[in-house]
């Protein structure tokens, strides 16, 4: 019987945010009035960590700035930001972790709340095909179409993750049943939801509200990237 192995990505594939660095590196480029675009998304970061954000606030803000521009300049402007930021943070130790997955021929997913913008390139780089991530709505409904600024479908924050991987399974044929182990790695609070759902709940890098959940729930937990 495959195995299921799904992935959050912030803080537990990469050591930093990719959302909140996209809106560091967008202020660099003068894209956004950086007094104002960094004064919002570093409260939005400090209502996350609480587990207090409004995910659908938060899409509004950080996906304002991709409306309507071309497709081609964002992705220019995405290469760099995988250049300068995401890739200098990639580890041995997390590629390695998904490999071993892949190679026991699990199937794999990235679940995480950061939109798929900025995220299907990082799970690229990971190798990894399938994401689960915020939805970008484009003007037309089709993929390469210019942006709106506005998330579309279920947010994949909280037991929004829950949902949008149980639609996703459904799609092949598939449901929990249907895997004898299902692994979720996670270093946050809020994917306590999803962490309770599968059969090998993983706190990796955990916040302390987690760690706490996990220790009393006798969960593994461990640090990516600083192995024993």
């Amino acid at each position: 019987m495959t195995n299921l192995a799904l992935f959050d990505l912030d803080h537990t594939l990469i050591p930093t945010d990719s959302d909140h660095e996209w809106g560091r590196f967008i202020v660099k480029l003068g894209i956004v009035d950086a007094e104002t675009y960094l004064r919002d998304i570093d409260r939005f970061y400090a209502d996350y960590k609480r587990g207090q954000l409004d995910i659908h606030a938060y899409l509004e803000t950080i996906l304002a700035p991709l409306a309507h521009r071309p497709r081609a300049q964002l992705a220019a402007w995405h290469e760099q930001f995988m250049h300068e930021v995401i890739k200098p943070a990639l580890t041995p130790v997390a590629l390695e972790l998904v490999r071993k997955h892949q190679e026991a021929g699990d199937l794999c997913c990235i679940v995480t709340a950061t939109n798929e913008f900025i995220t299907r390139p990082i799970a690229d780089a990971f190798g990894v095909e399938m994401l689960i991530a915020c939805e970008v709505e484009t003007t037309d409904g089709q993929p390469h179409s210019p942006f709106t600024g506005r998330g579309t479908g279920t947010p994949s924050y909280r037991e929004g993750k829950i949902v949008r991987v149980e639609s996703w399974l459904a799609s092949l044929g598939k449901t929990w049943a249907d895997f004898e182990h299902s692994y979720f790695y996670s270093d946050s609070h809020n994917d306590i939801p999803l962490l309770e759902k599968v059969t090998d709940p993983i706190a990796t890098n955990p916040d302390a509200t987690l760690l706490a959940h996990a220790q009393a729930k006798g969960w593994r937990i461990f640090d990516l990237f600083q192995p024993s």
